[in-house]
């Protein structure tokens, strides 16, 4: 067995303090298949990176944790805002 798969399971053995952050669940169970929300492109980088949450023109806030794909569902409320916003 390599050195690093054998993992020790206390990590205080080793003076290692260790905290484990939980986020809330932030998806709303009733809207359906998961949609992807428009946000501040900037802020979307930070949350990707740092995990810091973001708010979506729609309203809602979550982390970002995937990038939209080329034909992917669409918050309807945020498109609807993005739409009337001036060019």
């Amino acid at each position: 067995m390599r050195d690093w798969e054998a993992a020790p399971t206390d990590l205080r053995s080793f003076g290692v303090s260790v905290q484990t952050d939980v986020r809330p669940e932030t998806k709303d169970t009733e809207t359906g298949p998961e949609m992807f929300h428009y946000v501040d492109k900037d802020k979307m980088v930070e949350s990707a990176v740092m995990g810091s949450m973001v708010t979506a023109l729609c309203g809602e806030t979550f982390p970002v944790t995937k990038a939209p794909k080329p034909g992917s569902p669409v918050c309807p409320e945020c498109k609807e805002i993005y739409n009337s916003l001036r060019p």
